[in-house]
């Protein structure tokens, strides 16, 4: 898999999204959804592209287990941490506040553990990451 064309393709959805939710924001007045809005925008579209330019820039090995999960729980995290916090907040199916609320923080948690793993990479894989030519 290419990591970099797939963090920027996943990353140009959410800053699709982030926009166009913050169009209907401002379009009907209304910022009661300016919490999932900012979410979306900073780590569904800054966050994955700035990830996408890290695997662009540094020769991080394609066959890396640390890169693998890196790629999978920050997938999956944003996406439950921004599906989870929309449906937290809108509640948009009655008798579901319990499980909207476990989405949302396991979503959470599966985003933390892709920075963990991003951290730990960039001292695993640290010799890789420099200003000199490679």
């Amino acid at each position: 898999m290419d990591r970099t064309r797939f963090f920027v393709r996943v990353a140009s959805i959410y800053a699709l999204i982030g926009a166009f939710l913050g169009s209907h924001m401002a379009g009907g007045g209304g910022l009661q959804l300016s919490a999932i809005h900012a979410h979306i925008l900073v780590v569904g579209w800054l966050s994955l592209f700035a990830f996408a330019i890290y695997y662009r820039v540094f020769n991080i090995p394609k066959e890396s287990k640390l890169s693998k999960v890196h790629v999978w729980s920050s997938f999956f995290g944003v996406l439950g941490l921004t599906a989870g916090m929309w449906l937290y907040y809108t509640q948009p199916i009655e008798g579901m506040r319990a499980f909207n609320t476990v989405f949302f923080i396991v979503g959470g948690t599966v985003l933390l553990i892709a920075f963990v793993v991003f951290a730990i990479m960039a001292f695993v894989h640290g010799k890789h990451i420099s200003e000199d030519a490679q």
